[in-house]
């Protein structure tokens, strides 16, 4: 097996002191590797996303930053994006400058996301309490996309994705409790307790997992494209992965079968920096993985910003039902933990960094602030819907601590055929008749 060092790239920084008191550290890395916008490429002007700023606000974009809201008379919302969240790759045109939504939308997204980042939040303390074992991958700072993308498409939609899926299982619909249960063993987990972190699933709502392997879910989600238009059902395909694992040979494959099929088939990069302790810098030669597809139309969007990430799917979504094949996505976004609880995440990148970005850019606290200042919800409001979240997720724990743990015989089950059979274990008593 191929291993890579990590190493630290060279930066330039300096502190300064926010308005409100805080104190942080602006660093601009210089990722030697990283190619060049190229010709195919279309976006108004904007700067390199590794730069930080001073905001006048800590936790949302600077004023004259923020997107315009303009709400109606029948309380219908156009938000209009103050800087273009888009870059193309062979298209014509990208997707417009404005997106609709509504108060009940906005107060959802903000309650979805806000589930999300409490869930995986008390997944930490119950790891460290080893009540979850094994792998766990979290998705703290990444929320926007699933929400985005869950507000554009259809339910009956194919989605999935690789082991950092808690929250594409609950953007599917599935419940917190289920995913507890399945993280400590239980069996009214979502997958009966035999799949653990990494393979949470959601049949009735055709999301398949929660897959372990790098890259091996792309393949996979270009079959359930082929599937949809063999029947003739009219579904697109989306399939998740992370920038580590872009440069696998499997998804250039499953890239040119989807291309030359012209199969209804979204491939989305969730960039958000770092693979396993490697920034993407330093692990592939073109960071611009919406462009990857080579022939294939591509699109990167600002992942942080849910309504950017609604409209691009919408785009995407359109594109790919009408027959005019695959599209490949880039999300460019963030997360704040390690790649997964073994890895504290800050020996290849700096605690001001990860601060920086939380200030600046943050998911939730984004869509809080456009609730507030355009006067859509109130402060209270919002305290009493976290209030509700937090009650909500202490109870789920409860609930999953509370539940049995599968039986012996749930070792055999899904595994043979026919019955009786017979598993001899280490222990002649441990052994087991199944009839």
């Amino acid at each position: 097996m191929l291993r890579f060092c990590s190493l630290r790239s060279a930066s330039t920084s300096k502190s300064f002191t926010s308005p409100l008191g805080r104190s942080y550290v602006t660093a601009h890395k210089k990722d030697q590797t990283a190619e060049a916008p190229k010709k195919d490429d279309k976006q108004t002007a904007s700067k390199s996303k590794d730069d930080v700023e001073v905001k006048d606000t800590p936790s949302a974009p600077k004023k004259n930053l923020r997107d315009k809201f303009h709400i109606k008379k029948d309380g219908s919302i156009d938000v209009e994006f103050a800087t273009n969240p888009f870059t193309t790759y062979k298209l014509e045109e990208g997707p417009s400058q404005t997106v609709s939504t509504s108060k009940d939308e906005m107060l959802s997204f903000f309650r979805e996301m806000s589930v999300m980042r409490k869930m995986e939040t008390s997944m930490v303390s119950l790891y460290q309490q080893k009540l979850i074992r094994g792998f766990l991958h979290l998705y703290n700072g990444q929320e926007a996309v699933v929400v985005g993308m869950e507000s554009a498409i259809k339910r009956d939609d194919h989605v999935i994705t690789a082991y950092r899926d808690h929250c594409h299982y609950l953007g599917r619909g599935g419940k917190v409790v289920d995913v507890f249960a399945e993280l400590m063993g239980k069996r009214t987990g979502c997958s009966k307790g035999k799949g653990g972190s990494m393979h949470l699933y959601k049949a009735d709502a055709n999301f398949h997992g929660g897959n372990g392997i790098v890259g091996a879910q792309v393949p996979v989600g270009a079959g359930l494209a082929l599937a949809a238009q063999v029947l003739g059902s009219g579904q697109i395909s989306v399939s998740f992965y992370g920038d580590g694992a872009a440069n696998q040979g499997q998804i250039f494959e499953a890239y040119n079968m989807a291309a030359l099929w012209k199969l209804p088939a979204l491939f989305v990069c969730e960039n958000n920096r770092y693979g396993m302790g490697t920034s993407a810098g330093r692990a592939a030669k073109d960071t611009r993985y919406y462009a990857k597809g080579h022939y294939i139309p591509g699109l990167k969007v600002d992942g942080m910003n849910v309504f950017a990430v609604k409209k691009a799917f919408e785009f995407a979504a359109d594109y790919a039902r009408s027959g005019k094949g695959p599209m490949v996505l880039e999300m460019e976004t963030y997360r704040y933990m390690g790649h997964s609880m073994s890895d504290p995440g800050l020996t290849y990148r700096s605690r001001d960094e990860v601060n920086a970005v939380k200030a600046e850019k943050d998911p939730i606290d984004r869509i809080k602030l456009y609730l507030i200042d355009n006067q859509i919800a109130t402060q209270d409001e919002l305290k009493a819907i976290e209030g509700e979240i937090r009650k909500e997720v202490e109870e789920a724990v409860k609930q999953a601590q509370d539940a049995e743990v599968p039986p012996l015989e749930d070792l055999y089950a899904d595994v043979y055929v026919d019955k009786p059979y017979y598993v001899r274990a280490v222990e002649m008593q441990d052994s087991v008749s199944v009839k």
